[in-house]
C-alpha cells in the first residue's frame, strides 16, 4: 500500500487528440521507472479506450456497480455519492484488475444517450476512495471540461493538458486550464502538443499561460499497434509517443 499522498494526473482535452494514447504511455513509463511503485489507470471517459491501450479487459466497471445499487433511474438528489458508495465500496475494488504494478479502473459507459453526470456525480468520491492504495493515478478524462467544471477532478495534484495542433484544441485547452485554476488545487500543469510536425512551434501565434512540456509528431507506431490489436506495451521506447510522454513527465518533475 502507498505510504504518502499519491501523485495523481488527469489527461484532459478536447476529443480525438491522443488523451487515451497519452495515458496509456505514461502509465507504463511509470511503471517501468520503478516496479515498487503501485499505478492506477482510471478511465473516466464514457468512450472506454483506455482499458485496450493498456490490454485489460474488464468485467466490472463502476457504472455497473451503480446501476446495481439504484434500482430506480431516478434517483434522487438526496442519494448522494457518499451513501452509494458506503455500500458499495467493498466491490469497487472488486472492479480493480491488476497485472504486475498497474491496476485498472473503469468508470464505465452509461446505456442511455445524453448526460453523463450520474457517473460524474460520484467520481470524485472514488478517487478519494481508491487512490490512497496506490503511489500514482492516471485519470484519462472525458473529452472537454465537464469533469473540471463539476469539480470531479479537485484532488488531482497534476493536470496534463493534450492538444493537436488544431486552434479549436488549443483554445479547449486554455479554457480547461483557466477553469481549473478555479476549481482545482493542483500543484502543476503543462501541454502536450500532440501529432503535429516538429517545427509547429515556430508557427505558433497564440500565447499560453501553462508550458509547454513537449510536442510529438505523427507516430506511426500507434497505428500499427491498432491495426495488430496490440497495447501499448508492444511500442519501442524510443517511438515518439514513448519520448515524448517522458519529457512531459520529467518537465513535471514526476520523474
Amino acid at each position: 500500500m502507498a505510504t504518502k499522498e499519491p501523485i495523481i494526473i488527469a489527461v484532459v482535452g478536447k476529443g480525438g487528440v491522443g488523451k487515451t494514447s497519452i495515458s496509456s504511455t505514461l502509465c507504463r513509463i511509470l511503471a517501468e521507472k520503478d516496479k515498487s511503485k503501485k499505478i492506477l489507470a482510471i478511465d473516466a471517459d464514457p468512450a472506454i479506450g483506455l482499458a485496450t491501450s493498456l490490454g485489460f479487459n474488464p468485467s466490472l466497471t463502476v457504472d455497473d456497480i451503480r446501476k446495481s445499487f439504484i434500482k430506480n433511474s431516478q434517483e434522487t438528489e438526496l442519494e448522494s455519492a457518499l451513501e452509494i458508495l458506503g455500500e458499495a465500496k467493498y466491490r469497487i475494488f472488486d472492479a480493480i484488475s491488476e497485472r504486475d504494478n498497474i491496476s485498472f479502473l473503469a468508470i464505465g459507459r452509461p446505456e442511455s444517450a445524453g448526460c453523463y453526470c450520474k457517473v460524474n456525480r460520484y467520481l470524485r468520491e472514488i478517487i478519494k476512495l481508491v487512490s490512497g492504495s496506490f503511489d500514482y493515478v492516471v485519470i484519462d478524462g472525458e473529452a472537454g471540461i465537464e469533469q473540471i467544471n463539476r469539480r470531479v477532478m479537485e484532488r488531482v495534484s497534476h493536470i496534463l493538458l493534450v492538444s493537436d495542433g488544431s486552434r479549436k484544441g488549443i483554445n479547449v485547452v486554455s479554457t480547461i486550464y483557466s477553469v481549473a485554476k478555479e476549481m482545482v488545487m493542483f500543484s502543476k500543469a503543462g501541454l502536450i502538443i500532440n501529432r503535429v510536425p516538429t517545427d509547429y512551434l515556430n508557427r505558433l501565434t497564440v500565447t499560453l499561460d501553462f508550458p509547454i512540456l513537449s510536442v510529438i509528431g505523427d507516430d506511426s507506431s500507434l497505428l500499427n499497434m491498432d491495426i495488430s490489436g496490440e497495447d501499448i506495451f508492444s511500442i519501442n521506447d524510443e517511438s515518439p509517443i514513448y519520448m515524448g510522454v517522458s519529457r512531459a513527465l520529467e518537465k513535471l518533475e514526476v520523474l
